[in-house]
């Protein structure tokens, strides 16, 4: 994939009709994390005018965006009218695409799975995922009850340099995916447009959008999938860097026991954990069972250290370059490890805390497993209504359609 390249400098302002849009995806954030709310509230949420949240709000009634929820009193005068999503507004697809499953979810406009399928496969080939969406997704759309029309889009998640980043069992034919136009995969049976994203960072725009982001101001996210991703968010956006390549944890090198460098991802994920189980005559999908034997569990309690160990220089670095106000730990190691870990790191740390200007918390994501399928179906939603800072810089060629993205979505739809 090519990289994303930026501009060097923006210093263009805003006009009235980018200034409309981003009042409008701001307030409707804010409806989302209140659940149910007033005029009144969204105006000292906000800090737009009354008259202001009156007229956005009366736009995203009309259409069909949001719902009155009933009235509430207070004292005398006029009941204020409480407010809510229409979770039914507009759906999205999301696809998460590693070297060890497909995941499919279809998420609505409150950010709820409405229909999921995953299938567990070794490096799936681009044919393997095209066929695999093809002939689950029109099932997905028909037992979730949803309208076409209101599909906005489809995200996929997947490792940036998926078919050359050299990890364990990596067959040779996997790099035709360095030659693959992914979007292509998904032209049929539904022509929606298509935003591809790596996908801790899409994992990280789930967490800012549907999980922690909603009570800390910023965090840095740690994804644990075949290989090791991460993501940074601050101020309610995410940072993607000059190449849209921030937050490559896993590619920074580390030393455990005196041993020679490695990257951090060739232990510190689920293809490490996979060879450190094979030396030990064992498989990696007992992984993902109900219950395990003492012998099971005693080896991936000596993957978690040696995973603390190769983490803590990382996370050291984390804390005193970008200073998040927590660390969030995803991923598909299962729940009861990943606490392990997430306990295990915090310790360690604060070992560290006396020589760190500011130790920020490891915590659990709250989209844990299916954080990178449910961030790439934010994706489109993002794109079109949720918050985003680039909704008031000007770049060349963008059209009406662009600066309004909810006008532009409702007109497709």
């Amino acid at each position: 994939m090519p990289e994303k390249q930026k501009s060097a400098i923006r210093l263009s302002g805003t006009n009235l009709e980018r200034a409309a849009d981003h009042n409008q995806r701001i307030t409707l954030h804010a409806i989302r994390v209140q659940g149910t709310t007033t005029r009144v509230e969204l105006a000292g949420l906000t800090g737009l005018t009354a008259p202001a949240i009156a007229n956005i709000t009366k736009r995203l009634i009309a259409d069909d965006l949001v719902h009155a929820a009933g009235q509430v009193r207070h004292g005398r005068g006029q009941p204020a009218t409480k407010l809510k999503l229409n979770p039914d507004a507009c759906f999205s697809i999301g696809v998460n695409i590693d070297r060890d499953h497909i995941a499919i979810a279809i998420v609505n406009f409150a950010g709820e799975t409405v229909a999921r399928r995953a299938i567990e496969i070794d490096f799936a080939l681009p044919q393997d995922v095209e066929s695999f969406y093809r002939r689950s997704i029109t099932d997905l759309v028909h037992k979730g009850g949803i309208d076409v029309d209101r599909l906005v889009g489809i995200g996929v998640a997947t490792p940036d340099d998926l078919g050359s980043v050299n990890l364990a069992g990596r067959p040779n034919q996997y790099a035709a995916w360095d030659q693959t136009d992914i979007a292509s995969l998904f032209v049929e049976p539904y022509e929606l447009p298509v935003f591809i994203e790596n996908d801790a960072a899409a994992a990280a725009m789930g967490e800012q959008q549907l999980g922690s982001g909603r009570r800390h101001s910023s965090a840095f996210y740690i994804l644990i999938s075949w290989g090791l991703g991460g993501g940074f968010f601050a101020d309610g956006n995410y940072i993607p860097g000059a190449t849209g390549r921030s937050g490559e944890i896993g590619f920074l090198n580390c030393r455990s026991d005196g041993g020679p460098a490695e990257q951090v991802q060739q232990w510190v994920s689920l293809s490490g954990l996979s060879t450190h189980l094979q030396s030990h005559g064992l498989a990696l999908s007992a992984l993902f069972a109900q219950s395990h034997d003492a012998a099971f569990e005693a080896v991936v309690e000596s993957w978690i250290d040696g995973a603390v160990s190769r983490m803590i220089d990382p996370l050291i670095a984390v804390n005193c370059l970008l200073n998040p106000a927590v660390v969030l730990l995803g991923g598909r190691l299962p729940m009861k490890f990943l606490k392990r870990l997430e306990q295990r790191l915090n310790q360690h740390l604060a070992l560290h805390a006396r020589h760190i200007p500011s130790l920020a918390p490891v915590l659990l994501a709250e989209l844990a497993e299916d954080a990178p399928t449910v961030g790439a179906a934010i994706l489109p939603l993002s794109h079109y209504l949720l918050p985003k800072a680039a909704t008031l810089w000007k770049r060349e060629g963008a059209g009406v359609q662009e600066a309004d993205g909810a006008t532009a979505w409702m007109q497709r739809a």
